[in-house]
């Protein structure tokens, strides 16, 4: 009977370690990142940002200077008005409507190559911090890895989220990796 006793607790024991482990093997390993903080704070990310910023107030303040050489004609216009002729009035309203539609043209155009220019690098940080996150997963056995800044996902615990993680690990590769000579 004694025996008995002693025995009954260990089966129960033993049965519940097992239920244990393949419960555990069953649940489903989860974990999040926020891949915009992963950009903005990533050394490569600011460097790209930089870039970025450069590149509009290199266009912006071109554009500034469009519009003043576009005012200065049409105050030459305005001003002229009662003493130039009529054809050096219709030149110099030529020449700001030629101004206006270079102006409009470079606008366009710097624009879109600031748009593709931006897209490619962040494409590129993103596919090397894909890179990233998959080995990450593959070693930590993470069978799901959501982005919060694109998914919606409303609420996770801070312990699944390896945001700081994947910035530590790329900042890594990148000091790791000279620089491309342009």
């Amino acid at each position: 009977m004694n025996r008995v006793r002693t025995i009954v607790p260990l089966v129960i024991l033993f049965i519940l370690v097992v239920a244990g482990v393949s419960y555990a093997q069953q649940a489903s390993k989860i974990a999040i990142i926020n891949s915009q903080k992963a950009f903005e704070t990533s050394v490569e990310g600011k460097r790209v940002l930089g870039q970025m910023q450069d590149r509009e107030t290199k266009i912006k303040t071109d554009i500034q200077k469009q519009d003043d050489s576009i005012r200065l004609l049409e105050n030459k216009l305005s001003t002229g008005r009662l003493t130039m002729t009529n054809e050096a009035l219709l030149g110099i309203q030529a020449d700001i409507d030629k101004k206006t539609t270079e102006r409009k043209r470079y606008e366009e155009d710097a624009t879109r190559d600031a748009q593709q220019f931006s897209g490619n690098l962040v494409q590129k940080i993103r596919a090397e911090m894909v890179t990233i996150i998959e080995n990450l997963a593959k070693e930590r056995g993470l069978e799901l890895v959501l982005d919060v800044a694109q998914s919606g996902v409303v609420t996770f615990s801070p312990t699944v989220d390896i945001t700081d993680e994947i910035i530590r690990r790329y900042d890594q590769s990148k000091a790791a990796t000279p620089p491309v000579k342009k």
